[in-house]
């Protein structure tokens, strides 16, 4: 309809009624909402340029996220919209955005279809995140204070030093401490383009494979985040870095039973896990609500055993002397009682503390009193993930509930 159709229409409608102005007005408001829309593809990309992309002063149009496949039939519109990655955060907002913005600027009547698509590749679809990663072992504790981060750390160092491929994760988002033990606080990952999908490169030290959050803040500074942006972090380490081929990745999870627990077993087939706490009963009882998560009817992870760490103090003047600062085999008994491998004991050398803060492990020095005890449980660790894989099936993820 041309203006000139338009402006003799209305005068043939206003004709038959004979009503003060105003109320001609209203009427003949009525009588245009009344008359059919005519849909066409500049009216919505008008109202398209209406909506910008968070953080960047563009719209959508000039960004070029209007794919060229936007289709009318009727009052029926659909189109697709491009974005860099699957995982955009604005993802949905946008979409939401986009269809406001045509019902707001051409009419509410329009049925909007939109679909969404990735310039790179989508992640690979759960259980198949990791699918050149063999065991998956985490590394736990029921209470915080008790080295399960030293475990960690030595233990896939000592992997490493008996020749095999290993990764380590720091799982901690808010209280990240590999970057420390590994001399690495400095470290920042660059991303690669892999099959078509920029992914995170671990940084390589020792032999190890290591990422953490830890590289990505400010170490002075405290992460205020809520759960659900932790685990979608977490996520990004674990899915969008390149891992590669790897015999054993060690996950160090933080202290307790959490959020980030739950999203690892619902994200990864955990093989394994391995229980650290210090002989004491305080640490004891915590210890136990660590197995009983995994051993959970949900969970069903296998405990690979238990290890005792700050069992003893040596002083390193008299490698033979023993003083049990912390209690005398709590976890021994601790490990009888559930019934699982005791996997090593870890004496406390003055050497430890210092290892740890220089970004040494100890387990890098076979012949220091720590070092072979790190080696021992390493083997260990070998020998219970081999009987596990021979004995049981392989973990499957726990499910998610929507």
């Amino acid at each position: 309809m041309t203006a000139a159709d338009a402006g003799k229409w209305w005068k043939e409608e206003l004709s038959a009624f004979h009503l003060p102005h105003v109320t001609c007005h209203l009427h003949l408001l009525l009588l245009i909402q009344k008359k059919k829309m005519e849909l066409y593809p500049k009216l919505i990309m008008d109202a398209l340029a209406t909506v910008r992309y968070p953080g960047t002063g563009k719209n959508v149009v000039e960004m070029k996220m209007v794919e060229d496949d936007l289709r009318i039939a009727g009052m029926h519109v659909s189109f697709s919209l491009i974005f860099d990655k699957p995982t955009d955060p604005f993802m949905k907002s946008m979409v939401k955005a986009c269809e406001a913005a045509i019902h707001a600027y051409v009419s509410k009547d329009v049925e909007v279809e939109i679909k969404t698509k990735s310039l790179q590749a989508p992640r690979p679809d759960l259980p198949d995140l990791l699918p050149g990663v063999k065991n998956i072992i985490a590394v736990s504790s029921g209470k915080g204070g008790v080295g399960k981060s030293t475990v960690a750390a030595n233990l896939a160092v000592a992997l490493a030093q008996m020749g095999l491929k290993v990764g380590l994760l720091d799982c901690d988002i808010f209280g990240p401490s590999v970057p420390k033990m590994f001399h690495m606080e400095d470290a920042r990952p660059y991303s690669e383009r892999v099959n078509g999908r920029d992914l995170i490169m671990p940084i390589e030290k020792y032999g190890v494979k290591v990422l953490s959050i830890g590289f990505f803040v400010n170490p002075d500074q405290a992460t205020l985040w809520r759960g659900g942006m932790a685990c979608n972090a977490l996520k990004q380490l674990i899915g969008d870095a390149n891992w590669g081929d790897l015999d054993y990745f060690v996950l160090d999870t933080p202290p307790g039973t959490s959020d980030i627990h739950l999203t690892l077993v619902q994200t990864l087939p955990i093989t394994g896990a391995v229980i650290v706490s210090t002989p004491q009963q305080v640490a004891l009882a915590d210890a136990r609500k660590g197995i009983n998560m995994y051993q959970n009817d949900k969970v069903n992870v296998p405990i690979l055993g238990l290890v005792e760490n700050m069992s003893w103090f040596t002083p390193a003047q008299h490698p033979d002397e023993k003083y049990f600062l912390f209690g005398q085999e709590g976890v021994k008994r601790l490990s009888e009682e559930m019934q699982v491998p005791l996997l090593g004991q870890i004496p406390v050398v003055q050497d430890i503390c210092q290892s740890g803060d220089d970004g040494t492990p100890a387990a890098l020095d076979p012949t220091s009193v720590t070092g072979h005890a790190f080696m021992q449980f390493a083997a260990r660790v070998v020998t219970e993930t081999d009987r596990r894989n021979t004995q049981l099936p392989p973990t499957t993820i726990v499910g998610t509930h929507k």
